[in-house]
């Protein structure tokens, strides 16, 4: 069976566009208040979303070192990425990307924003060292958390305790009545993750809600789904939970 062959967590490049579809975000949505983007790799959302006047913030293990190394890595994952996926064009939908080439020059695009936003004076301020599950923020502090291609999608590296484990932390750090939005819901090998709707339940106990919400980014196979969690409690700003933001 074909699968996409990964070791390690990939340092991927994906920008505002990108996430806009993956997570269905609106301009409701990302004005809020404070974005938290988690696993953020070397991707241009946070970049992206302080030109455009949002407040973001990315948190990545790979903060912690030099940002020469970011750059290197991201680079060099590209052109392995970009291989492989050639290699797969028949398995995924191309509907937004184009082609491979296209898909290949979208992150190129989105490193190079990237580099420039980290290249800036307050670069610190919006990337911080940081992983799950524990991450170095204050408690109810974003209104919104977004995680890209790694909670569920490395599933078979990082067991359900360790899922288990990083809902709650995503939850912590959380406003009440604010959201976290986790794209996709499946592995490297596009099947669902088994372990979901456990953690749904426990998640649920917590005093959340979750569903499975529509994405908008047709690419990967059966990953039409996000999860959408909302952390309980009441929250300054109504507009998350209003309708237009569904």
């Amino acid at each position: 069976m074909k699968k996409y062959e990964q070791s390690g967590v990939a340092m991927t490049c994906r920008g505002m566009e990108e996430y806009r579809r993956m997570f269905a975000l609106t301009d409701g949505l990302l004005a809020a208040g404070e974005i938290l983007d988690v696993a953020a790799g070397a991707s241009s959302f946070v970049a992206d979303a302080t030109r455009s006047g949002y407040r973001a913030v990315a948190a990545d293990p790979r903060y912690g070192l030099p940002p020469g190394e970011w750059l290197a890595e991201a680079a060099g994952e590209i052109g392995v990425s970009s291989r492989k996926i050639a290699a797969l064009a028949d398995i995924y939908d191309w509907s937004f990307y184009g082609d491979p080439a296209h898909h290949r020059l979208m992150r190129e695009a989105s490193l190079a924003r990237f580099a420039e936003d980290i290249a800036s004076p307050d670069a610190q301020e919006r990337y911080v060292p940081g992983a799950l599950p524990e991450l170095p923020f204050a408690s109810d502090r974003f209104d919104l958390v977004l995680c890209s291609h790694f909670l569920f999608l490395y599933g078979e590296q990082f067991g359900e305790h360790f899922h288990e484990r990083s809902l709650l932390e995503l939850l912590r750090v959380c406003k009440p009545g604010g959201e976290i939005r986790i794209y996709p819901l499946v592995d490297l090998a596009w099947k669902p993750y088994p372990g979901l709707d456990g953690l749904i339940e426990r998640i649920v106990r917590q005093g959340a809600s979750a569903e499975r919400l529509p994405s908008q980014l047709p690419f990967i196979p059966h990953s039409d789904r996000l999860l959408r969690i909302v952390k309980g409690g009441v929250h300054d700003s109504h507009c998350i939970l209003t309708e237009e933001t569904l």
